[in-house]
């Protein structure tokens, strides 16, 4: 499977940049991690078992996918630049990781604008052919919303931070986010593709207050109903991290990141116009 994620503001997109793991990581006594960092204007660090572990983590920076041993991590988020984990913003909690899955950690805002985390179980059944898969997930400070496909209403009444997700034949969709009931876009318009044997996963994240409104889309490929192979991963990454120090941390930051399972899931039938 090969795994890409855009951040952009609006209708913009920023092209990623990638680390190649292969996706057949996975494996009965290890997990897929995806990481998006979600929560404007927060930096981070990042203490895994008290060691530093992720230092200066900033918002829009994302990785995976990342094999991770299957186990428990005792985990806490502080202020950026701490001396320790002594006083953490968030933790420490002892989290859990379960083999032979795949999932993206979404460190974000509530719908009232407070950090938080979720996790997301990213879905990698088989898609039909000719088809692919449209996921969204509602991760910004904003109330329910409704997500607009070609201008039409494709998924109704979406809260913070629950997801939809359904199969649709391939093409281009302008997607854009509109509050639950109107029109008017809050996000977007953005071209977004749904390719055949993809999920296509994208992400409302930022805050509606302080009008930082943003989209990030990742996408999962090799979900064919009858794969002829399987892809090496990619993810985006800031050009100028140092990637083997950070893929390391990020696993660390994905075991933290794990504080809640949401696979609320309503399958809409939502087929963009032609």
């Amino acid at each position: 499977m090969r795994n890409k994620l855009i951040a952009g503001v609006a209708a913009g997109a920023i092209a990623a940049v990638g680390v190649a793991i292969p996706a057949s990581a996975i494996s009965d006594t290890s997990a897929d991690l995806y990481v998006l960092h979600a929560v404007p204007g927060l930096t981070v660090d990042v203490y895994v078992n008290g060691e530093l572990t992720l230092d200066d983590f900033e918002p829009g920076d994302l990785a995976g996918p990342l094999d991770l041993p299957a186990d428990t991590y005792t985990v806490a988020i502080t202020a950026s630049d701490a001396m320790d984990d002594s006083a953490p913003a968030i933790g420490p909690i002892d989290l859990t990781l379960d083999a032979n899955m795949s999932y993206t950690a979404v460190a974000h805002l509530d719908a009232d604008g407070a950090p938080t985390a979720s996790l997301f179980t990213n879905d990698l059944s088989a898609i039909p052919a000719g088809q692919g898969k449209l996921t969204v997930r509602h991760t910004a400070a904003a109330p329910a919303v409704d997500v607009l496909a070609n201008g039409a209403v494709a998924f109704e009444n979406l809260s913070n931070p629950d997801e939809v997700k359904a199969n649709l034949p391939v093409g281009t969709i302008s997607a854009a986010v509109a509050a639950t009931g109107t029109t008017d876009p809050v996000i977007g318009p953005a071209d977004v593709t749904i390719a055949e044997g993809v999920n296509t996963i994208v992400y409302a994240w930022g805050s509606l207050a302080d009008d930082n409104l943003q989209l990030a889309v990742q996408t999962i490929d090799g979900l064919h109903s009858n794969p002829g192979g399987v892809d090496a991963g990619t993810a985006g990454l800031a050009a100028d991290n140092n990637n083997g120090a950070l893929i390391g941390g990020l696993g660390a930051l994905a075991a933290l990141l794990a504080l809640a399972g949401f696979a609320a899931t309503r399958l809409t039938a939502a087929r963009a116009s032609k």
